[in-house]
């Protein structure tokens, strides 16, 4: 039976009444202020949204994690080499130092042992000028001297050795100037090729190093950048859980008020089958959100009816008037339970998520 907005029944006035009052509460329970509180709707769309970039994070944040991790093996191999470098180049600033102190010994044996030639030079020179100057010593002197034949021997023997001696001396003094001489040329030679050693080692280290400043530098952004990327999907994991938790308490809310919203037996509607709760095509949740169970003319949206058809469903549907509204309870009812379909078609009314109803 059609109900007329201009004289409708107190009965279905009150049950208005109460549905408005219910909602008021409804937002006024759940509202933030200064900012009105989410619907279901949104926090889905909201908590899809973060879903999608909690994706794309991770994927960002697995690949960035990756790069760190081949940033960090390849400064760490840079650093082994480097380490290697400088032990190669201290090795060679040992041999260096090393034969450096060599040299700067057989420098000083040469100094001394041409010292000493000298010395050996003026020594043997006085011997002989001596001996050209004195009286060369008489045969008949030394055997008259000689207490016997082995004293004899002996006294030849021993002008024989003195003699040899001297030269003997200046000999050696000569031979080992001219070995400390070829010592310095070998050391010289040495401590030359000690030093291109250690140039030759001291610019691989710096080239190391240089490579190996930059890798770490390279790690080092690269840690950042995947540290940025894990406190952005933290970050976004924990709005989503939140957007979550206050989805479900909207939720349980809201089916909680559904309950409070079942039909009374009085609330059905005259003229029309007993379909769904409470005489309607579909949950008495729903039509109470909707129309509050009126049969009302079209809002700014075009929607009309008990159960707010708009134009464009209700002629797709089949109806056989411009508007819901103009039709009679029972084709509305007919109409409401094909676009129901069984709970499928649920979605098609906004009020079905805000009571806590899905198909």
């Amino acid at each position: 039976m059609r109900l007329s907005r201009t004289s409708p029944r107190p009965l279905v006035l009150l049950l208005a009444l109460v549905a408005l009052l219910a909602a008021v509460l409804g937002v006024l329970v759940f509202a933030d202020p200064g900012q009105s509180a989410p619907s279901a709707g949104e926090l889905r769309d909201r908590i899809e949204r973060q879903r999608q970039e909690e994706t794309r994070l991770s994927g960002t944040a697995g690949r960035l994690q990756r790069v760190e991790e081949r940033a960090t093996k390849a400064a760490d191999a840079a650093q082994r080499r480097l380490d290697d470098a400088q032990a190669e180049l201290d090795g060679s600033r040992g041999r260096l130092e090393s034969t450096t102190r060599e040299l700067r010994e057989a420098r000083a044996d040469l100094v001394r042992l041409r010292k000493k030639l000298e010395r050996s030079r003026e020594v043997l020179a006085d011997v002989l000028r001596s001996r050209y100057l004195a009286d060369p010593p008489d045969l008949v002197d030394v055997v008259i001297e000689a207490k016997g034949f082995d004293d004899l021997l002996e006294r030849v023997e021993f002008l024989r050795r003195v003699q040899n001696h001297d030269t003997k001396t200046v000999a050696a003094v000569r031979n080992a100037r001219t070995k400390a001489a070829a010592d310095e040329q070998r050391l010289t030679r040495l401590r030359r090729a000690h030093e291109r050693q250690t140039a030759e080692a001291e610019q691989q280290r710096d080239g190391i190093a240089t490579m190996a400043a930059g890798l770490q530098q390279r790690k080092a952004e690269a840690t950042r950048a995947a540290s940025a990327r894990r406190m952005a999907l933290r970050d976004t994991r924990a709005g989503r859980q939140n957007a979550e938790r206050e989805l479900s308490r909207l939720v349980a809310a809201e089916r909680k008020r559904a309950q409070e919203f079942s039909a009374p037996a009085s609330a059905a509607p005259r003229g029309g089958g007993q379909q769904g709760t409470g005489g309607w095509a579909i949950p008495w949740a729903i039509v109470q959100c909707e129309s509050g169970g009126v049969n009302h003319r079209p809002n700014s949206a075009g929607a009309s009816g008990y159960y707010q058809f708009i134009p464009q469903t209700w002629q797709a549907l089949g109806g056989s008037t411009p508007h819901a509204y103009q039709a009679s309870r029972a084709e509305q009812d007919r109409m409401a339970r094909k676009l129901w379909a069984g709970g499928a078609g649920a979605g098609n009314w906004d009020c079905a998520a805000m009571v806590g109803i899905s198909g």
